[in-house]
């Protein structure tokens, strides 16, 4: 055999599958891959949805005190009042609310389902003295104000709105633990009923804003309890009727409805604030006119620090801004969508569910009526716009989804574990997901 013919058989090593594409040591890869690898981690820790709710809320709460200060100083001045007037009742409803955001994030889910009936009946109760003489007061031709005394009011049916919620979905969760919502007149008795007595109310005061975001959340509740397409068609179907009825008999709401993408004032000026909504966001530019800038506050635009403080938003702080206002909302409702849809509580989810249904309603249809896409129904942008009687009930609730965050299977697990056990902290266990907890292996274990 010759060298050559002996080198040839020679039995050749196998080669080692290559590895250019998978990461050593369990490292996340590199480039867009590694990103979207990361962010998925992110996104699916026990806490994430804690931390938006916690973070996102307050973020649109101090910013929405920025610019209730920015947007309010003339319109206190031309009312014969300090410049700092309107900005230090909110700020002081933003302090009594945060009280409020803490108790309810510490409040246990049964002492939340103890609420909801003394909550309902006080809120009808105040509901019904605003409609007596002398002691309900009527703001901007709609009667759903109780003098408190001094320069404080109450508008009862801000809070009728965290009364549906809770109370809604404590009647919807004892129904499902005894299996009753299978029949379509456990489903509907006796939440429409009472639904449609607090509309009453609210109606009676001639405030439609506020009627459509009870609207908005009974239909939340009904969606969450699994009501049947054709019943929940026909629920909408009838609101829809009755609302079309109103706003026909109304000839304020028909103009409202009239300047829905108007860019002129009209005979009247009937349009005059959606159209100077839309000049305040299309003067703001990218990056706005400056805080404190705006020219439309001056007189030009009504309610520059309630009901259009979006506009003042675009106008100083521009695309980004209003972008910036707009994903925290978006977070917020991820957020609430991720809590009601994670958990094994049926109250946990019908609340959850009401209270993200409440707030995203009211941002959108605050937001629309401002870029002219929606009739102006006079509700203000949550958290944001000025009116202590908005922000303590949604603080509130805000509270819950915070407590019902924290309440989560896997979120509860990783709160404890960083709580220092004996001086040090728990070892031998890591979260790498919200729905499975993976002990540390010993190096050499397979």
């Amino acid at each position: 055999m010759t060298a050559r013919s002996a080198k040839a058989a020679r039995p050749r090593p196998a080669r080692r599958p290559s590895t250019a594409r998978k990461p050593r040591g369990g490292r996340t890869p590199s480039g867009p891959r590694g990103l979207h690898t990361r962010l998925r981690r992110a996104w699916d820790r026990p806490l994430t949805a804690y931390y938006l709710i916690l973070g996102g809320s307050l973020l649109i709460t101090v910013l929405g005190l920025v610019m209730v200060y920015s947007a309010s100083q003339i319109k206190a001045l031309q009312s014969g009042l300090a410049p700092t007037y309107f900005f230090r009742k909110q700020l002081l409803a933003a302090v009594l609310g945060g009280g409020l955001l803490l108790a309810a994030s510490r409040m246990s889910v049964r002492l939340h389902r103890g609420l909801a009936y003394p909550l309902l009946a006080v809120s009808v109760f105040l509901m019904c003295l605003v409609q007596i003489p002398g002691i309900g007061v009527a703001v901007n031709g709609n009667q759903n104000w109780i003098s408190l005394g001094g320069p404080f009011q109450m508008q009862p049916s801000e809070f009728a709105k965290l009364a549906l919620v809770l109370w809604g979905a404590d009647l919807l969760a004892r129904k499902q633990d005894k299996r009753l919502l299978v029949q379509w007149k456990h489903l509907l008795v006796p939440l429409i009923p009472v639904a449609f007595l607090l509309l009453g109310l609210i109606m009676l005061g001639g405030d439609m804003g506020t009627a459509i975001i009870l609207t908005a959340i009974l239909f939340g509740l009904l969606w969450l309890a699994g009501a049947p397409t054709r019943l929940f068609v026909g629920v909408l179907g009838a609101a829809t009727l009755i609302g079309a009825l109103l706003i026909k008999t109304s000839a304020n709401r028909m103009s409202r409805l009239a300047c829905i993408g108007a860019t002129d004032p009209g005979p009247g000026d009937q349009c005059w604030q959606a159209v100077h909504g839309i000049y305040a966001l299309a003067s703001g530019g990218f990056f706005g006119s400056g805080l404190g800038a705006s020219m439309e506050k001056w007189g030009e635009l009504p309610e520059p620090h309630t009901d259009f403080i979006f506009a003042i938003t675009g106008e100083e702080l521009g695309l980004a801004g209003t972008l910036s206002v707009l994903a925290l909302f978006a977070a917020l409702g991820y957020a609430g969508i991720r809590v009601a849809g994670r958990t094994e509580d049926p109250f946990v989810r019908y609340a959850a569910g009401g209270v993200t249904t409440w707030i995203t309603a009211q941002a959108v249809i605050n937001i629309g009526a401002v870029l002219g896409l929606l009739p102006i129904a006079g509700v203000p942008l949550p958290l944001f716009s000025y009116g202590g009687s908005a922000l303590l009930p949604t603080m509130f609730a805000i509270g819950l989804l915070i407590a019902f965050a924290r309440d989560e299977p896997a979120a509860r697990a990783a709160l404890a574990m960083r709580q220092p056990v004996f001086g040090r902290r728990q070892a031998g266990v890591r979260w790498k997901t919200m729905r499975r907890r993976v002990k540390k292996r010993p190096s050499g274990e397979r």
